[in-house]
């Protein structure tokens, strides 16, 4: 099974302003609503796909109320623990005249380590070896720095594959209760080891250095300059699938979900980096966090071209 835990999930508001100006009144064109959340996305994307996962999330108030239904009407299995106050609602502006996409995100509930233990424990009981767990997102206010540090030594003790999805200090300390994977761009690759990752051959040698941290797996996002996919003893260069561009919100989170894909079905390597630029390339094509059609992602992956290096 396929856990996804999201701990500060939203509600994402998309919506589409053309001509969008700072200072000035903007009318919104196109106003749709989502159930959002790193982890959240990546369970959309897997039910897609044709697997099925579990969406482990921390609710609060009316509006995480409103999330969960938002997420049953989508199929989707939940494992829910409560905090206080109220999910937050975040607002992604897409301006498409600019080709840009601005997002407003409010900060979420406020958690303690008990609210956070508690949630942790109810995973840790139902997980069995094999199963795969992806951490993605922010962490929530009053969330201790290491949360994802102790998470991933916690559930990889249970037999979990743990994939790691996240940036800035939550990161950098997640990376050190060595995840099976990791997924960083290369902005969030610089932050995490304080490097310059300007070039090729420094962003390689970033990823070799997280292999050498004990992550098995780096998948370092370039945006529409592709992707470097490292392994142990391999390394490889994918191009993007161009593709007309909607919208980035969700792109990172689906190349996550053909991962973990990838993984469960026991997939090679060689499979899994096509289908993971596909899903990426199908996702930009959809408005807000939708997730792609199986057969559109399943016909760009023919387009994927990727090379050993």
């Amino acid at each position: 099974m396929i856990y996804t835990v999201t701990l500060n999930p939203a509600i994402d508001k998309t919506a589409v302003i053309p001509n969008f100006t700072l200072g000035k009144v903007n009318r919104v064109q196109t106003l749709r609503e989502d159930a959002g959340g790193k982890g959240i996305n990546v369970s959309k994307c897997l039910k897609a796909l044709g697997t099925e996962s579990v969406a482990v999330l921390l609710l609060a108030g009316d509006a995480g109320q409103r999330l969960a239904k938002l997420l049953e009407k989508e199929g989707l299995s939940l494992l829910c623990g409560e905090a206080e106050g109220e999910t937050r609602t975040n607002l992604k502006i897409i301006a498409p005249d600019l080709g840009q996409n601005t997002d407003i995100n409010e900060p979420g509930a406020q958690v303690n380590e008990g609210v956070l233990q508690n949630l942790l424990d109810t995973l840790c009981g139902k997980i069995v070896a094999g199963d795969i767990v992806v951490l993605a997102g922010s962490l929530p206010m009053g969330a201790p720095a290491d949360t994802y540090r102790r998470w991933t030594e916690s559930l990889q003790e249970k037999g979990a594959k743990v994939f790691l999805d996240a940036d800035g200090v939550a990161m950098a300390q997640g990376v050190k209760g060595r995840p099976f994977a990791v997924k960083p761009n290369e902005t969030e690759l610089a932050r995490l080891l304080g490097k310059p990752m300007e070039t090729e051959t420094q962003i390689l040698a970033g990823g070799k250095d997280l292999l050498e941290m004990g992550v098995a797996q780096v998948m370092v996002s370039l945006g529409g300059d592709g992707a470097l996919f490292l392994k142990k003893d391999r390394a490889y260069r994918a191009k993007s699938v161009k593709v007309e561009v909607k919208s980035t919100v969700g792109a990172g989170d689906s190349v996550v979900a053909a991962m973990a894909y990838g993984l469960e079905k026991g997939l090679p390597t060689e499979e899994i980096i096509p289908l993971a630029m596909a899903m990426g390339a199908a996702s930009v094509m959809q408005s807000g966090t939708q997730a792609p059609d199986r057969e559109l992602v399943l016909n760009l992956s023919k387009q994927a071209e990727f090379a050993e290096i």
